[in-house]
């Protein structure tokens, strides 16, 4: 049964007073801060036909730059080069953010605008062991806000006791292996390994 947006609305209710107002269009203190602490965000792309990704992103704490209150750099870090987020952004520049800080069950939201930007001076602060970024996303803020932590603590994503025993589960070599026909496992052991080691940036 499809539910339209009005029986949505009357099977939720009405958001409660800070859920409606917490709504931000620039960064305040806290939401700087909490950019600047975090390591890891998962960002959100769709293409020209709306057909939606997410990708990880991930370095040091503030490998995500704070230009002003309401503009983010997210330098690209080398990966697969399937470019998927970038292509999408070439279509369609609305994309989403979703920032985590370890230890810390809240998350930041950040939804606006992107370009892809090429310009060694605006990169040049985001290198890493003097490896300049071959592109980054400038990102001009529409919305901002902090999440609660509800899902977090349900999942007790931070808890040490919920860590799997690694070796329980496959490597991303063998799996892939196991996917496509023809690929030996030892080999693309060989080329995750590689990519692990030399050509994170």
């Amino acid at each position: 049964m499809t539910i339209d947006s009005a029986k949505l609305r009357a099977l939720y209710g009405t958001p409660g007073d800070l859920a409606a107002r917490k709504i931000l269009t620039r960064l305040d203190a806290h939401c700087r801060r909490f950019v600047e602490l975090s390591p890891f965000l998962v960002l959100g792309t769709s293409d020209a036909q709306g057909r939606q990704d997410v990708s990880p992103r991930g370095d040091a704490p503030g490998f995500v730059r704070v230009l002003d209150e309401r503009t983010l750099l997210l330098p690209d870090r080398p990966g697969n080069n399937r470019v998927d987020s970038l292509g999408n952004v070439a279509m369609q520049p609305q994309v989403a953010l979703l920032f985590f800080v370890p230890g810390v069950d809240e998350t930041l939201r950040v939804n606006g605008t992107a370009d892809i930007v090429t310009d060694p001076d605006l990169l040049a602060p985001s290198a890493v062991n003097g490896k300049l970024p071959r592109s980054g996303l400038l990102i001009a803020i529409e919305e901002c806000f902090l999440h609660c932590g509800k899902a977090l603590i349900r999942s007790r994503l931070w808890d040490p006791a919920q860590r799997i025993e690694r070796r329980s589960f496959p490597t991303l070599a063998r799996m892939i292996a196991d996917q496509i026909a023809g690929v030996d496992p030892l080999d693309a052991e060989r080329v995750v390994d590689d990519s692990y080691r030399n050509t994170l940036y």
